[in-house]
């Protein structure tokens, strides 16, 4: 007598509710947190997705402010974007005293402050909304939902942070050699930090050249993790909050959890909005200081 086996469908349990959520949609086998492969590349089309139009909105909205400024009494919109270039400008004036490189790498920091702004406010949306609405889409395509992943916060993504700080070091870079000269940098890798004279220049050449690689190497990396590691907390500590709510509605002696759920979504939705917006305020004054470091000389 055959007989057939039937599998229940279950709700996922936390350990696979945390993994779909942190799972992004990529051009081939489903991408961990950061994949660098050469070989076969990864595209992780939902990070792609999300900071290119984030990017394209935030310089659009610049754009039509830019476009509707008046002499007369400011808009509140005209006033929020007067705000934050006279701030990157106060910044910039104080760390960059090159007039000429200023026109270029303030509108740089202040285009960063905006769109990491923007990446990182995708995390108080509602942590299920567009993950559901693409289950949806995906599933209407004839496609298994519940391989359906979609990641919206660009900057929970190591790979897109370190994107943007290798950028800044190619800034660094160019203005390196920009201000010193291909010759004078390239005179500075060997004889700084030490900065010694005669047989012994010779003999610190190489550790001086070592620390200067330490040096661009740390400096990038710490600059993406640091945006990277507090929004990947940031969009964890939203997941643990959504867990708590899903037991609280799956039961009725946890109606408790349900309602703390709300409260402390709440909180941490609020006090969060702090955390976006210093990231992408920190991220800028590191890109004016570091840019600003590639002019002096040691």
């Amino acid at each position: 007598m055959a007989a057939e086996e039937h599998v229940a469908e279950h709700a996922p349990t936390a350990g696979e509710y945390i993994s779909h959520h942190l799972t992004h949609l990529t051009s081939r086998a489903q991408g961990g947190i950061a994949d660098f492969s050469l070989a076969d590349p990864v595209l992780k089309l939902d990070s792609l997705f999300w900071s290119i139009l984030l990017g394209v909105l935030g310089s659009f909205f610049l754009w039509r402010v830019a476009r509707s400024v008046t002499s007369g009494v400011p808009g509140r919109m005209q006033a929020a974007v007067e705000f934050l270039v006279e701030m990157v400008d106060t910044q910039a004036k104080g760390i960059i005293h090159n007039e000429q490189s200023r026109k270029v790498v303030a509108p740089l920091a202040l285009t960063a402050f905006v769109w990491i702004f923007l990446m990182n406010a995708m995390d108080l949306l509602p942590l299920d909304l567009i993950p559901r609405i693409w289950e949806v889409i995906y599933g209407a395509a004839g496609h298994d939902p519940h391989h359906a992943y979609m990641r919206v916060v660009p900057t929970a993504d190591l790979s897109v942070t370190l994107g943007m700080s290798i950028t800044v070091l190619l800034a660094c870079l160019y203005y390196s050699v920009k201000m010193k000269g291909l010759g004078g940098w390239v005179g500075e890798l060997f004889s700084a930090p030490f900065h010694a004279h005669g047989p012994a220049a010779i003999l610190l050449a190489p550790i001086n050249f070592t620390l200067q690689i330490i040096e661009f190497l740390a400096k990038t990396i710490s600059h993406g993790m640091r945006l990277f590691g507090n929004m990947f907390a940031g969009e964890l500590v939203f997941m643990l909050i959504a867990l708590m709510g899903a037991v609280g509605f799956g039961s009725f002696g946890g109606i408790a959890l349900w309602v703390g759920q709300i409260i402390a979504g709440t909180a941490w939705a609020i006090f969060h909005i702090l955390i976006i917006t210093l990231q992408a305020f920190i991220f800028m004054m590191l890109t004016l200081v570091y840019v600003g470091q590639a002019h002096d000389k040691h």
